[in-house]
């Protein structure tokens, strides 16, 4: 590696440092944050941690098979179909665990979606209009 790389790496790694929260640095700090929104909030930190990276990684491998379906040849056969609602069976578990975490019932989420979708739709842009007609043919 160059110096000058080197040099842009460690000047980019001071800067990364400098600008991440303790809690992201420390696990003490980590544990003290947690604790405290488990005591001043119905959360449960450790579930919704759990659910946040679950949803987090298992959509990414959800992903992972579409985008090697339509980019990659990857065919689009009924193991991959399989496979695909596997990982939607493990998206739904962190789904349902970041609900308990939470303490929101799961029917009251999915009955919220279609209202926060109409209520996107009365501030949408003209830009946003034209998106969502083209999404909609």
């Amino acid at each position: 590696m160059s110096d000058e790389a080197r040099e842009f790496l460690n000047s980019y790694g001071d800067f990364v440092t400098k600008v991440t929260s303790e809690p992201s640095l420390d696990q003490s700090s980590l544990d003290a944050r947690m604790k405290e929104i488990d005591s001043s909030s119905p959360i449960e930190s450790a579930r919704l941690l759990t659910a946040a990276l679950g949803l987090g990684s298992e959509t990414g491998e959800f992903v992972e098979i579409v985008k090697k379906m339509f980019l990659q040849g990857k065919p689009a056969s009924e193991d991959n179909i399989f496979h695909m609602k596997r990982e939607l069976g493990d998206i739904m578990w962190y789904w349902a665990t970041a609900c308990m975490a939470l303490k929101l019932d799961p029917y009251e989420v999915i009955k919220e979606n279609p209202v926060s979708y109409t209520h996107l739709r009365a501030h949408e842009t003209e830009a946003d209009l034209v998106c969502r007609l083209l999404l909609e043919k």
